[in-house]
C-alpha cells in the first residue's frame, strides 16, 4: 500500500489531468482554479467545488478511487446528534473531523485527512470504538460542525436551567449583578457571541419585545432571526454584557457604548463593539464582531471587474493625489481601502492612518484611534500625521471641511491619501466636497479617482441552478432583452452549506471614475452631480449598476439582489 504521503502526491498530480480528460471541466475552469491553488493554497478538489465548477458528487468518484477512502457529502448527510456529541466542538473544529454515524458497532468519521493517522488514533481512543475515516471537503466539515453545535441548540438547554420565576426588581442590582455572574447566564450570552461567530455574522442584535426577546444575526448584510428567550432574562443578560464592556450596570435609562474582547473555539480572537440603548421594552443590545487576525482581502478578491481594477491599481501607485471610496455605511469601503493599503505595503513607504474605529490591524503601518473626548479628531490627529513624513496616509472618513481641506493639501504637497465619503455615486463625491465649502479648483487639482460602490450576496455555488428570469424582471435591473429572449441567470435552490438561504458571501458592485481634464473643468464651472455623472458615463465609466448586471449575467448574484440593492436608487 501507499504511503499517505505519496498518495497524496499521486492524487495532486493526477486530479486535474483525469478531471479534463473526462469531460468534468475545461481547460480554463482547470487554469483557473490552479491560478487560484497557487495564490491562496489549498486542495485543488475543494477549489473546483468552491468555484462551482464541480459538485461533491461529480468528484466523489475520483477521491474515492485515489485515496481508497469512502468519500462524503457531509453538507447532505442526516447527523445523528448523540453520536456528534461524543467528541468536543474545539476538537471537532481544530481536526476537522466529525462523528456522524453509527453502524455495525462502527463510528463513521468525516474527515478533511483521513490519511492523518494520529488524528485518527486519538478520536479512536476517545470513542473507544472502532472508527471508519471518510474522506469530506474541509468547507462541509466546518459547516457541519457550526450546525451540530448550532447556538439554538445550546441556548435551548441554558435557557431550561435559569430560572425566571423571580423578576429582577428596578433597583436590585445586587441580584442583578449576581444574575450576571451566574454560569447558565455566562454560558448563554457567550454562546450566542460564538454561534454568531460561527455563522459569519457581522452583528448581534439582542431587542427586546412586548411578550419575549429577540436575538437576530447580520449575515451577508441581512437579518436573520436566530431564537428567542423570556423577557424575564433580558436584564440579566443586559447585565452580563455591560460587565464584559466595563459599564454602568445601574444605569438603564441612557445609551451606553463599551467594547470588549473575546475568542471562538478555535482560538482566534474578536473584538466586540457594544451598543446598548433604552426602548420602550427595555434595553437593546447591538454588537459589531470584528476579527482581530481576520486575513484582508486581496485587490483580486473586491469584486472590481478587470478594467475597473486595473484603473484603481493605476490610482494606488501614483506617488501623490487623494483617492476617495463612496458608498452608505456597510458597502465595503474600509475593505476596498485595506486591501489598496495592502497592495502598496512595504518597507519602502511610510503609511499611516487615521480611523474610527481601527478595525484591522496591519503589520507595518502606523495606525492611530481618533479620540473625540480628548480631542483626537480627524482633523487634529491628520495635522500631525502630515508632520510625521508620510508617504501614504489614510483619513478613515472625511466628516468636515477642516479634514477635507487638510487632505487636499497633504494630496497637494506629495502625499497619497485615501478616504471615504459617503454619497450614492462616484461623481457625487466631487459635490460633496463642494458642499463642505471646499474650493472647486483645490477638488480638481488633488483628487486623482474615485471609487463608488455596493455589496451584493453571492449565490452558494453548492445549489446554484440557472433559469430564464421573466421579461418584467429582467427589464427592471436594466438587462438587455431582444424581443421575448431573456439572458441566463442563476439562483440558489438553498442547501444546509448555505443555511437554506441560496446566498453565501458577497461581492462588490463598483464604479471607478478617473479625474480626466474635461471633468476637472466641469468642477471648476461647479457643474451638477447629474452633469457630472453623464460625463463620467460618456468617458467609458462603467456604473455600479452596470458592473451588477455583469455579475447577474456571470451567474455570480440574482436579479432580485440587484432589485434588493439598487430599487432605491432608481
Amino acid at each position: 500500500m501507499l504511503s499517505p504521503l505519496k498518495i497524496k502526491k499521486r492524487f495532486l498530480g493526477r486530479l486535474g489531468d483525469r478531471l479534463l480528460s473526462d469531460g468534468a471541466i475545461n481547460d480554463e475552469q482547470l487554469r483557473q482554479a490552479l491560478e487560484r491553488q497557487r495564490q491562496s493554497g489549498g486542495f485543488l478538489g475543494e477549489i473546483l467545488v468552491g468555484m462551482g465548477f464541480l459538485t461533491p458528487a461529480t468528484l466523489r468518484p475520483y477521491l474515492e478511487d485515489v485515496t481508497g477512502f469512502p468519500f462524503v457529502d457531509i453538507s447532505e448527510e442526516e447527523i445523528d446528534p448523540a453520536i456528534s456529541s461524543l467528541i468536543p466542538e474545539a476538537i471537532a473544529s481544530s481536526k476537522k473531523a466529525l462523528p456522524f454515524r453509527e453502524k455495525d458497532g462502527k463510528i463513521y468519521i468525516a474527515m478533511a485527512d483521513p490519511l492523518n493517522l494520529t488524528t485518527v488514533d486519538e478520536i479512536k481512543a476517545q470513542l473507544d470504538k472502532p472508527v471508519v475515516p471518510c474522506l469530506a471537503l474541509t468547507e462541509d466539515i466546518d459547516d457541519a460542525v457550526k450546525r451540530t453545535f448550532d447556538v439554538r441548540q445550546k441556548a435551548r438547554t441554558l435557557l431550561d436551567k435559569i430560572k425566571s420565576d423571580a423578576p429582577v426588581e428596578e433597583d436590585g442590582l445586587d441580584l442583578l449583578l449576581e444574575q450576571a455572574e451566574e454560569a447558565p447566564i455566562v454560558r448563554l450570552v457567550n454562546n450566542i457571541i460564538v454561534g454568531a461567530v460561527g455563522a459569519g455574522a457581522s452583528d448581534i442584535h439582542i431587542e427586546p419585545q412586548e411578550g419575549s426577546v429577540r436575538v437576530r444575526y447580520r449575515i451577508d448584510g441581512v437579518l436573520y432571526d436566530q431564537m428567542s428567550m423570556p423577557r424575564a432574562h433580558l436584564a440579566a443578560v443586559t447585565s452580563r454584557l455591560k460587565v464584559m464592556s466595563e459599564l454602568d450596570i445601574s444605569e438603564r435609562r441612557r445609551p451606553q457604548d463599551g467594547r470588549f474582547q473575546t475568542h471562538d473555539d478555535s482560538g482566534h480572537e474578536y473584538d466586540v463593539r457594544l451598543s446598548i440603548m433604552p426602548t420602550v421594552h427595555g434595553e437593546k443590545s447591538c454588537m459589531r464582531l470584528l476579527e482581530k487576525s481576520n486575513s484582508l482581502a486581496k485587490m483580486d478578491k473586491l469584486g472590481f471587474l478587470p478594467e475597473q481594477r486595473t484603473l484603481f491599481e493605476r490610482f494606488v501607485k501614483r506617488p501623490h493625489g487623494l483617492i476617495l471610496v463612496t458608498g452608505p455605511t456597510g458597502s465595503g469601503k474600509s475593505t476596498t481601502l485595506y486591501a489598496a493599503l495592502q497592495s502598496i505595503n512595504d518597507t519602502a513607504r511610510n503609511i499611516n492612518t487615521i480611523e474610527d474605529p481601527v478595525e484591522y490591524k496591519l503589520a507595518g503601518v502606523n495606525q492611530v484611534q481618533v479620540n473625540a473626548k480628548i480631542g483626537l479628531t480627524f482633523a487634529n490627529g491628520l495635522r500631525t500625521l502630515v508632520r510625521q513624513d508620510p508617504d501614504v496616509i489614510l483619513v478613515g472618513e472625511i466628516r468636515d471641511k477642516d479634514t477635507a481641506e487638510i487632505a487636499i493639501q497633504a494630496a497637494l504637497t506629495g502625499h497619497l491619501v485615501l478616504s471615504t465619503l459617503h454619497t450614492n455615486d462616484a461623481p457625487g463625491a466631487l459635490v460633496r466636497l463642494q458642499n463642505m465649502g471646499v474650493e472647486p479648483f483645490l477638488i480638481s487639482s488633488a483628487v486623482v479617482g474615485v471609487v463608488g460602490q455596493r455589496l451584493l450576496r453571492t449565490i452558494c455555488p453548492n445549489c446554484r441552478e440557472t433559469y430564464l428570469p421573466p421579461i418584467d424582471l429582467a427589464q427592471s435591473i436594466g438587462m438587455q432583452v431582444e424581443g421575448a429572449r431573456v439572458p441566463l441567470v442563476a439562483r440558489g435552490r438553498g442547501c444546509k452549506r448555505c443555511g437554506n438561504r441560496g446566498m453565501r458571501g458577497r461581492t462588490a458592485a463598483c464604479e471607478v471614475m478617473s479625474m480626466t481634464d474635461e471633468l476637472r473643468e466641469l468642477v471648476l464651472s461647479h457643474a451638477s452631480g447629474a452633469a457630472l455623472h453623464a460625463h463620467a458615463i460618456e468617458s467609458g465609466m462603467v456604473t455600479m449598476r452596470e458592473a451588477a448586471i455583469k455579475k447577474a449575467l456571470d451567474l455570480t448574484v440574482t436579479p432580485e439582489e440587484i432589485m434588493r440593492v439598487f430599487s432605491q436608487e432608481e
